[in-house]
């Protein structure tokens, strides 16, 4: 009896252990099962590569996207390279170094970044080029953006609305015109965009372009600092605009631009009752200029709503990651000189002082207090 008992309770420990040892090589089966699922990239770095923390949308744009990555579970390193070349491309080489997974990079100079991609898909790393595509490279496999023509169909839009044009106002108005960045492969989109609306205004004389400046070439600023956007400004007030002759609208692609304009347009005396602002458009909704224009300076800004991009990005990331195929809307636009890149476009909106509480309170961008 006492042998029967003993062999019984052997019998129940072994049977516990090998219960035991199966439940472990369940969870290692399921373990391993998630980690298939996930392309064999659960917890993976994924590398993030910013221009500039001097504009504050890419503040917004890094902290959203690293946010969405880790909130999936990933491992993210975002790094800022403040508008250096160099500093973007060491970055890169240093995240694919660090067993990067994934590259996501919103490029200084979208033709700058050729030996790094090569470097990246030696390593069979994937790319998505985040806003600014990356030109001259086979090695860009996703692109996220926003729409960039019709930005500058829109940027042009708000200039003839600001002026009138829309309800009947003839004209001739003097504007200026501003370009982009020119390694920035989106300036030119947003030129395209916008000169389609103007020049057929400029060509039937409802628009005049006094310093004669209506190039690409000419109007474009470097890095799209703010700084060069007022000097040139005010070399042209100064050149152009005297004996009484006054500027009644910018084009200008982005608010940080926007600013230096206004600011020169103020040195100039502009900005009071008897001599008011022209017509300056904008992108990006920054803060500052949502407050001018609720202030009554800047007219309007392309309102871009990063949090959406972000998303839009960390869905393809992990799409891409997991071993499958991103969601795309455009297959035929986006030509990097190289390859057309698989993009997905996003909806930009106009945002100006009859609408700024729908869109930027309303959406919960800004708040109230913010805007004061």
């Amino acid at each position: 009896m006492r042998l029967g008992r003993i062999g019984g309770v052997v019998s129940a420990i072994a049977l516990a252990a090998t219960m035991t040892a199966c439940g472990s090589a369940q969870k290692t089966i399921d373990a391993e099962a998630s980690e298939a699922a996930a392309g064999g990239n659960a917890g993976a770095l994924v590398g993030v590569t910013m221009p500039t923390k001097s504009s504050e949308r890419w503040i917004h744009d890094g902290d959203n996207v690293k946010k969405q990555l880790e909130a999936l579970g990933y491992k993210v390193d975002l790094q800022y390279a403040e508008n250096d070349i160099p500093t973007q491309a060491n970055q890169i080489e240093n995240q694919i170094t660090k067993g990067a997974k994934l590259l996501i990079v919103a490029s200084i100079d979208g033709t700058a970044l050729t030996s790094q991609l090569q470097q990246a898909a030696d390593n069979k790393i994937p790319v998505i080029a985040y806003d600014r595509l990356i030109r001259n490279s086979p090695n860009v496999d996703y692109y996220a953006t926003f729409d960039n023509f019709k930005v500058g169909v829109q940027q042009a839009t708000s200039l003839l609305q600001g002026l009138g044009v829309d309800k009947g106002e003839k004209g001739p108005f003097n504007v200026e015109l501003f370009g982009g960045s020119p390694d920035d492969n989106n300036a030119t989109f947003f030129w395209n965009g916008a000169m389609s609306v103007l020049q057929p205004k400029i060509d039937d004389g409802t628009l005049k372009v006094k310093s004669g400046q209506t190039d690409f070439k000419t109007a474009a600023i470097l890095r799209w600092d703010p700084a060069t956007a007022q000097k040139r400004m005010e070399d042209i007030l100064t050149k152009t605009y005297t004996g009484g002759a006054e500027v009644d609208g910018v084009l200008s692609p982005y608010d940080g631009l926007s600013i230096g304009i206004l600011s020169a347009l103020k040195s100039s005396g502009y900005g009071t009752s008897g001599q008011p602002y022209p017509v300056v458009t904008g992108q990006d909704a920054e803060l500052a200029s949502v407050k001018s224009i609720v202030a009554g300076e800047q007219y309007s800004t392309i309102f871009k709503d990063t949090r959406k991009l972000a998303e839009v990005t960390v869905k393809m990331a992990d799409a891409v990651l997991k071993g499958g195929k991103p969601e795309v809307n455009n297959t035929k636009d986006y030509d990097n000189g190289t390859k057309v890149v698989p993009s997905y476009l996003l909806d930009p909106v106009i945002v100006d002082e009859s609408n700024y509480k729908d869109v930027i309170i309303g959406g919960d961008y800004y708040t109230e207090d913010q805007l004061k």
